[in-house]
């Protein structure tokens, strides 16, 4: 098991603007792909890193949406792509890789609690958009992430990863009753798992995933007002409590995570570790019943390694 020891002497706190992670930094002539960068936090990453110089490659379900929001940022395009379904997402990815080397991969794109859907070989919509695509993704654009000197890839977890493990015997439901934040857990899982298998099987490349933090964007579109004052995170009016305020970070503070997954120089020997709050997440009991902190079942070499020759069958098939 990689070891979850948080780093010291950082100098910023939990929740830092991009801006001060990259201060001093110059990625020009560095290339990036970044899934959902087009909204929420995404689209912060893009500004974030187009700052400082970096080309932005931002591939999108909606071209058309994303140019609009993308448009007045300086190194930034777009490209189309749906990652449920996996065809389109080989399609750019094989013309990516024609482009030539890839500096940093991040999949920032996902769907949450959503209703039951199946997509590609009668895949759950949230296991399927979530790992799946990106697996995919990923898998093709090796060839010119290989070419950069020292590519790095991240992947958007989640505190949600809480909620499952990875369910061996019945990851689709095909035979329980599904449940939309089990399957969104599973899903985050898969993406801690993922980032762990991936950077102890590619030498010269380091892989993280990253729990942003509590953050409002679009990713709660399929939840209600209802819902999530049941949960706490609205008032029912649809205002957000104060405490909750205190809480959640902005759209920009939550791409931090990412921005210090994908630059910081303190992580060059801490490969497939989990993120949170800009720096290495500690290791939480099973049983934990707080928000801090990552489960067992997301940072095991046995369950990550399982995982991918799962995922492969599973594409295969």
């Amino acid at each position: 098991m990689t070891d979850q020891t948080p780093l010291e002497n950082l100098p910023y706190g939990p929740r830092p603007e991009p801006s001060e992670l990259l201060q001093g930094m110059d990625l020009s002539g560095k290339s990036v792909v970044l899934t959902g960068g087009y909204s929420g936090i995404g689209l912060e990453a893009v500004r974030a890193l187009s700052d400082v110089g970096a080309e932005i490659l931002v591939p999108a379900r909606r071209p058309d949406v994303a140019k609009e929001a993308l448009a007045g940022i300086e190194r930034a395009e777009v490209a189309e792509m749906d990652l449920a379904d996996l065809n389109s997402v080989r399609k750019f990815a094989q013309e990516r890789v024609s482009a030539g080397k890839l500096d940093l991969l991040i999949n920032n794109a996902g769907i949450m609690a959503s209703p039951l859907s199946r997509v590609g070989n009668g895949w759950e919509s949230q296991f399927a958009i979530n790992h799946l695509g990106h697996f995919v993704l990923t898998t093709e654009l090796l060839p010119a992430l290989r070419q950069a000197d020292s590519p790095r890839v991240v992947a958007l977890s989640s505190l949600a990863h809480r909620m499952s493990p990875i369910l061996w015997d019945d990851i689709h439901f095909d035979k329980a009753e599904y449940n939309k934040w089990v399957a969104y857990g599973q899903a985050k899982t898969a993406n801690a798992l993922f980032a762990r298998e991936l950077n102890r099987r590619e030498d010269g490349m380091l892989a993280f995933s990253v729990h942003p933090g509590g953050i409002m964007t679009d990713l709660q579109r399929h939840l209600t007002i209802e819902e999530q004052a049941a949960m706490g995170w609205l008032n029912a009016d649809g205002t957000m409590p104060d405490a909750v305020k205190a809480i959640f970070k902005t759209p920009s503070q939550g791409t931090a995570t990412s921005v210090f997954a994908a630059v910081s120089p303190a992580l060059e020997e801490h490969g497939g570790t989990y993120l949170e709050d800009c720096n290495i997440s500690a290791l939480a009991p099973d049983d934990d019943t707080g928000f801090v902190g990552v489960r067992s079942w997301a940072c095991s070499d046995e369950q990550a390694e399982r995982l991918w020759g799962v995922t492969e069958a599973m594409l295969q098939s």
